[in-house]
């Protein structure tokens, strides 16, 4: 038997750190040729580590949420043969050895040896631990049905949506099973949990008044430490200020209608987002100084003639903005098609860097939630945001008479060191006006 050592390895462009975000196997785990072993994640993606050897886990080189550098010890492996570390050449670090002995994960020290080959090619993965390959050994969901008792601090490995299902059903995760990848909790499991508990699993309604004490803290690590980071360096950066206008858009909607009446079964259905779209492309022209990135170290403003329009999109992980490229060059049912393939695409978590670089200016909307206001943050390095808040009908005067209209407001954003106050006004302004009146939408 030898010890295969798997280093961290270069995913390109420049990378020098990642961070580790997920583990699949654990200390003592056999892994076949391919299995995934852990998920990393640089500034945008987020990548699926194979293994390129069939062996025994020895030692875990992170925990999750470490930022580990390329070239650094990922994870160790007990192989038939000689592996690609030198008998006696080194030995597994104390601490290792005792960890793999209590099946617990634990940090080598061990530097690998200079000929190690490098690890596999990683292949993009998606974030979300159901969709990841299960390693032979994990049981069953159903097998989980029983309360697991965690050690004192062990936090539990679940996904917001599952954490927030849970909170509903006012189950406390410390006691389900995980059966997904390093005992993460799946669904399943919260299924599985609540036919074995039956009637002990009580929906958070029927415990409204139940004295609670419990407490859980959540490390902000993978695509909510990048969400953090890089919101913290907006707010930081740039000396934002808002704008909010009301727009009636009852002949956009009714227009919106109509084109979805004679077109949407061979053309697919239109939200309001390629509407708004469009009419922030026509209204660009007059303001390219707002279709911009500005880089404050370099003293630069760089303007675009195309518009690559950023669509804030909600996935399972966090908030993620995937491009809407040459908004310029498409018409209203190739933006719509666009914007639902890059809306599955980060919810699958199969979304490519460049898939989600590259924006000049940024849609964000939160639908029917969009509430009255809001005051959206800037997409840095970009100059400006436009935010879409809840379409409302309320009654409005119109010559003389009180009518039903459609009513929008639109919550923008925008960097004072380079937009002028009537500048950004004057651009939502056009904005409105276009949509207010369709017709000029399409009118070169």
């Amino acid at each position: 038997m030898g010890i295969h050592i798997i280093k961290m390895p270069d995913i390109g462009e420049g990378i020098a750190e990642v961070e580790l975000v997920g583990w699949h196997v654990k200390v003592g785990d056999t892994v076949a040729e391919d299995q995934p072993l852990a998920d990393v994640m640089t500034d945008k993606a987020t990548v699926e580590i194979p293994s390129p050897v069939v062996g025994r886990v020895v030692a875990l080189g992170g925990e999750v949420g470490q930022v580990m550098a390329v070239g650094g010890e990922l994870i160790r492996l007990e192989v038939e043969g000689e592996g690609n570390v030198k008998p006696g050449a080194e030995a597994p670090p104390a601490k290792a050895a005792a960890a793999a002995a209590a099946g617990q994960p634990a940090q080598a020290a061990a530097t690998p040896a200079p000929n190690a080959p490098p690890a596999k090619a990683p292949q993009a993965a998606a974030p979300k631990a159901a969709d990841t390959p299960k390693p032979a050994s994990r049981p069953p969901a159903r097998e989980s049905a029983g309360a697991v008792a965690r050690q004192p601090g062990e936090k539990p490995l679940a996904s917001p949506a599952v954490r927030k299902r849970a909170w509903d059903l006012g189950i406390e995760l410390r006691y389900v099973h995980g059966s997904g990848p390093a005992g993460r909790i799946l669904h399943e499991d919260l299924d599985a949990y609540l036919q074995g508990q039956g009637a002990s699993a009580q929906a958070r309604g029927g415990a409204a008044y139940a004295e609670r004490n419990d407490e859980e803290n959540v490390p902000v690590i993978g695509l909510r430490r990048k969400i953090a980071q890089k919101m913290a360096e907006s707010k930081r950066r740039i000396p934002h200020f808002s704008y909010v206008e009301e727009i009636d858009v009852t002949e956009l909607e009714e227009l919106r209608t109509q084109l979805n009446l004679k077109w949407g079964e061979s053309r697919g259905k239109l939200t309001l987002l390629p509407l708004l779209a469009r009419a922030m492309v026509v209204a660009l022209r007059d303001f390219p100084q707002i279709n911009a990135r500005y880089d404050d170290e370099a003293g630069v403003v760089t303007r675009y003639g195309a518009v690559h329009i950023g669509i804030a999109t909600q996935s399972d992980g966090g908030l993620m903005v995937p491009v809407l490229r040459h908004a310029e060059a498409r018409d209203l049912w190739s933006m719509a098609a666009e914007i639902g393939r890059l809306a599955q695409a980060v919810r699958s978590g199969s979304a490519g860097r460049d898939e989600l670089s590259g924006s000049t200016i940024t849609i964000t909307s939160l639908g029917p939630l969009g509430g009255i206001v809001t005051t959206p943050v800037i997409n840095h390095p970009e100059v400006g945001i436009v935010g879409v808040n809840r379409i409302v009908e309320r009654p409005a005067i119109r010559n003389g008479a009180v009518v039903a209209r459609k009513l929008m407001n639109l919550s923008s954003s925008f960097d004072h060191r380079v937009v002028d106050g009537m500048d950004a006004a004057r651009f939502i302004q056009a904005v409105r006006a276009l949509l207010e009146q369709p017709a000029l939408l399409f009118v070169e």
